[in-house]
């Protein structure tokens, strides 16, 4: 019966994977510098004061050159990686899970908190002084009349979270509701309302806590006035065909660091991470399934709002989505 049951579960973690298209350009060899992306939460010069001291460390542990990647926003990261220009990065769930269906990624280990907790929330926020908008519910008057910040395509709580509970599931358009909707990044969306640039933009409580450490200014100029439920913390992915020594290379170096060798140096590296980083936790593309789901429910919404399909092609589509997410069902229940 046990068997029965893994060869279930390995069938549907195949079918659900059929979405994850084998187009990535494999490696020919292992890299003799590993190129390590960073997503573009923030500025360029904010992510290198952060994370270019764990790299250093990095290349000390692992004993091979490593340099790190940028680019103007996650795709970048994310189609380096899949043309092997990048084979290590850090992202959120939503572009973690594109590198993995799409450039060859696996999800190796994940962030945690300061504190040892693991997760994040997206939030929408206002100008604090903006007494017009305190809940959600006073920004969906939709006459055009504010200016929206939504996040990168490819960010979870920029992006994909308030796509789905905070328009999809009331029924908004973003488009039709709001005068502009504008991308940019965490920060900017951030800076943008303190600074009555935007009248409402989405973010998240990694932003907040490190613009409340950073730019407490700004930070005191902003309201969160909506809170998602809980996001996993972000994966560390790598192309999963670099070789078993090498993977085991990386992958012991973050799980080994501030645990072992120079502690104090590693949780004060880790601290200046973000709104304050701890260990690394192990990790695997299970914690991408409840983003799987969030994206597959978002587009049946989608699917069954749309005036551009006949009622044979919604239910069509819409039978496919439930099918995927039957399949998901059965890989959570079997983690």
């Amino acid at each position: 019966m046990m068997k029965k049951t893994l060869l279930a579960v390995s069938a549907a973690a195949m079918m659900v994977a059929g979405a994850a298209k084998a187009e990535y350009k494999p490696l020919d060899k292992d890299p003799e510098v590993i190129n390590f992306g960073i997503i573009a939460t923030e500025s360029t010069s904010n992510l290198k004061a952060q994370w270019l001291p764990l790299l250093a460390d990095m290349e000390k542990a692992t004993g091979m050159p490593v340099k790190a990647f940028f680019a103007p926003d996650y795709a970048g990261v994310i189609e380096a990686m899949r043309f092997g220009k990048v084979h290590v990065a850090w992202f959120g769930n939503k572009s973690g899970m594109e590198a993995v269906d799409r450039s060859g990624g696996e999800v190796f280990v994940q962030t945690s908190k300061a504190d040892g907790s693991q997760g994040y929330y997206s939030h929408i926020i206002t100008n604090v002084k903006n007494t017009h908008i305190n809940k959600l519910e006073d920004i969906f008057k939709c006459d055009k009349s504010l200016n929206f910040g939504i996040g990168d395509p490819n960010s979870t709580s920029g992006f994909l979270v308030p796509s789905y509970y905070v328009f999809a599931q009331n029924n908004v358009d973003p488009k039709k509701c709001f005068k502009t909707v504008r991308n940019a990044n965490h920060e900017t969306n951030l800076m943008a309302t303190a600074n009555n640039q935007v009248d409402v933009a989405a973010n998240n409580s990694e932003q907040i806590g490190r613009s409340k450490l950073k730019a407490p200014e700004a930070a005191a100029k902003v309201k969160v006035i909506w809170t998602s439920p809980l996001i996993p913390s972000d994966p560390m992915v790598y192309r999963k065909d670099m070789s078993k020594e090498l993977k085991s290379k990386i992958k012991g170096f973050f799980l080994g660091y501030g645990r072992m060798g120079d502690t104090a140096h590693a949780t004060e590296v880790l601290r200046g991470i973000s709104d304050g980083q701890g260990y690394f936790m192990e990790s695997n593309n299970t914690q991408l399934y409840p983003i799987r789901q969030l994206a597959l429910f978002k587009n049946k919404l989608k699917i069954e709002k749309s005036d551009a399909l006949s009622a044979a092609e919604k239910a069509d589509k819409v039978s496919a989505i439930d099918g995927q997410l039957a399949e998901l069902d059965v890989l959570v229940k079997h983690q």
